[in-house]
């Protein structure tokens, strides 16, 4: 019998960064996708596959939103404490979504500072994190603009600093890419994928293109084929 999920090695030892630990999500009965690895600090774990396979699934569970629908077995860790129980704001993921989705109520710095850490206090220390948060992707004097009058591009940066704000100890990565033109896609991803290096943060994507997964350059597991690549 042929197996519809895409099965990896398994992990002993998670350490710090992102683990999937004996993962098995079902639909019906039905396996969808089976995932036994541990990320690295600053690497990136890329899923592919076609709509409907099951890769923003795993990314569902990881989170803490998967639909009652699904029936899932297995264990997420973060640093090698498990977070499968937790709700979801209590897990420390970043998340970035195919659309920006900056509040529209706010300007651009009030988006970064709702996201910003509870123990962050007093107005001057927040404001001043904003500012260096706007510096560091190169939209200084930014903080006053309506988000609606950005670009694709910086409305990608704002939403790109507003997770990183929050101090996530992991990244999930739903085709964020997905939605920009082919340069401005390039550049986003680079920035991406550069950031979470630098911040040393384990990330998982699950997209259906393979120059985002190559721009990535960790692991690829492909749904549906039960194959491992390397980007």
């Amino acid at each position: 019998m042929s197996e519809p999920f895409a099965k990896t090695g398994s992990t002993d030892r998670p350490g710090n960064g992102l683990t999937f630990e004996k993962v098995r999500i079902s639909l019906g009965g039905q396996p969808l996708v089976e995932l036994d690895r541990h990320v690295e600090p600053g690497q990136v774990l890329t899923v592919m596959g076609p709509s409907g396979i099951g890769k923003s699934t795993l990314l569902a569970y990881a989170a803490g939103f998967l639909a009652p629908a699904f029936s899932p077995r297995g264990r997420v860790l973060v640093d090698g404490t498990p977070v499968t129980d937790l709700p979801a704001h209590a897990r420390h993921m970043g998340l970035l979504f195919q659309d920006p989705l900056l509040f529209p109520h706010m300007s651009v710095g009030e988006n970064i500072a709702f996201a910003l850490p509870a123990d962050m206090r007093g107005r001057a220390t927040r404001d001043a994190a904003v500012r260096d948060a706007l510096a560091s992707v190169d939209l200084s004097g930014f903080g006053d603009r309506d988000p609606g009058t950005l670009s694709g591009g910086q409305k990608a940066r704002v939403a790109l600093i507003r997770v990183l704000a929050s101090r996530p100890q992991a990244l999930l990565l739903d085709e964020p890419f997905s939605r920009l033109d082919t340069a401005l896609r390039e550049q986003v991803r680079t920035l991406v994928f550069s950031m979470a290096r630098a911040r040393g943060l384990p990330a998982l994507l699950v997209t259906h293109d393979r120059d985002d997964a190559r721009a990535a350059g960790g692991e690829v597991i492909e749904l549906g084929t039960s194959r491992l690549d390397e980007a």
